[in-house]
């Protein structure tokens, strides 16, 4: 012991590089490769959120009920289904696990504000964090993220990413998924959700420990006329491109649509993992 002492006493920078080596492999060897893979065909039962939030009730001793239906993404309104793409995640169908550009905006506000005002986790991100991690924000939970996400990405086809996404993440204390959302604030099923209440589910997610979807309050509202104008420009713009489509000669290039969305900030909040 003493002559290791002496060598890190004696080689403080290949010390560090080796402790930090260390701490990535018994990090690696954490994740969980099998695990994800499995998601292909096996629904998750229980989060790493789910248990996080078990342990926050037990340790003020207060009570704690999970309550999560599974439904599966084709009996979700399209609607629906839309509005939680356009509030969470606009890029979601075509980046890999992460739109740098939303990273890049949310560091610049963040600097800013001096705080974290904006988040700019993608979908996939938020699951890796809801199924496997935690809501703290070190470095190593981040780096470890960004692996799982990675994994998740190839190892899932994108409506199986939002199918999961959909069921586990938290929308109340003890709610989880959309169904038991559905049912514990309108009363009826998720297949039968209204654009209102669609749009109302997507504003509170970054915050659902903090704010109902079926409440009336400024926070609630406001967010969710965010997620109905990011509906309706889309909505605008696909339409435009297939009339230009329609209008174009059979050999002239086509360039498609940008993403027409409002860039207002509606990110607060970090309950569900941005």
């Amino acid at each position: 012991m003493k002559r290791i002492l002496r060598w890190v006493r004696a080689h403080k920078v290949k010390s560090l590089l080796l402790f930090l080596l260390v701490l990535v492999v018994i990090e690696l060897a954490t994740i969980p490769w099998i695990s994800i893979g499995a998601l292909r065909t096996v629904n998750p039962i229980e989060t790493a959120l789910m248990r996080q939030r078990k342990a926050e009730a037990a340790a003020e001793a207060k009570p704690y009920r999970i309550t999560q239906r599974w439904i599966a993404l084709t009996r979700i309104p399209r609607h629906v289904v839309e509005a939680i793409v356009v509030a969470e995640d606009g890029t979601f169908y075509s980046h890999g696990g992460f739109d740098w550009y939303e990273v890049q905006e949310s560091i610049e506000k963040n600097i800013q504000q001096h705080r974290a005002a904006r988040g700019g986790s993608t979908i996939t991100q938020q699951l890796a964090k809801n199924l496997y991690l935690s809501t703290s924000k070190d470095p190593i939970r981040k780096a470890k993220e960004a692996v799982i996400t990675l994994l998740l990405e190839q190892s899932l086809t994108k409506s199986r990413i939002l199918e999961i996404y959909v069921n586990c993440i938290e929308w109340g204390r003890g709610i989880f998924g959309i169904e038991a959302a559905s049912q514990a604030y309108f009363g009826k099923s998720a297949g039968s959700l209204s654009l209102e209440e669609g749009a109302r589910l997507a504003a509170v997610i970054p915050s659902p420990l903090r704010h109902r979807p079926d409440a009336d309050t400024r926070y609630v509202l406001r967010r969710k006329q965010i997620v109905l104008n990011r509906m309706a420009a889309r909505t605008a713009a696909s339409q435009s491109q297939s009339r230009e489509m329609s209008s174009r000669p059979p050999d002239q290039e086509v360039f498609p649509a940008t993403d027409a969305t409002d860039s207002s900030d509606i990110d607060e909040g970090d309950d569900n993992g941005l």
